[in-house]
């Protein structure tokens, strides 16, 4: 089962850009279907984006469409989350997740899971 560990995250103001990142390890992230997700405070987790483990199809919510960009690094075996045109509605910590699944936008869907890393986007 492959590990996940996401890094990257801090704390920016609206209008900044943070990438994001979630190491994998024990298996290649090119064997996956590679998603990120985000929990803020007393909501629940939702989908930002996915990739399909060929990399040829991607997804992203419309909240953070033409905002937010995943992509994916077989060499270093991660995948990455750029944010640019912060908001403060896109606070929230952020969560790394793999499925065997070809293309998967819902948490359930989803096996593995990184501890998060937390995005704090000031006004």
């Amino acid at each position: 089962q492959v590990q996940l560990v996401e890094s990257g995250g801090g704390l920016v103001q609206a209008g900044d850009s943070l990438r994001l990142s979630c190491a994998a390890s024990g298996r290649t992230v090119s064997t996956y279907t590679m998603g990120w997700f985000r929990q803020a405070p007393g909501k629940e987790r939702e989908f930002v984006a996915a990739m399909s483990y060929s990399g040829f199809s991607t997804s992203h919510a419309d909240s953070v469409k033409g905002r937010f960009t995943i992509s994916r690094d077989n060499a270093k075996n991660t995948v990455y989350l750029q944010m640019n045109s912060l908001k403060p509605e896109d606070t929230a910590v952020y969560y790394c997740a793999a499925t065997t699944k070809f293309i998967a936008t819902v948490r359930t869907d989803f096996g593995s899971w990184g501890q998060g890393t937390q995005v704090t986007v000031s006004s």
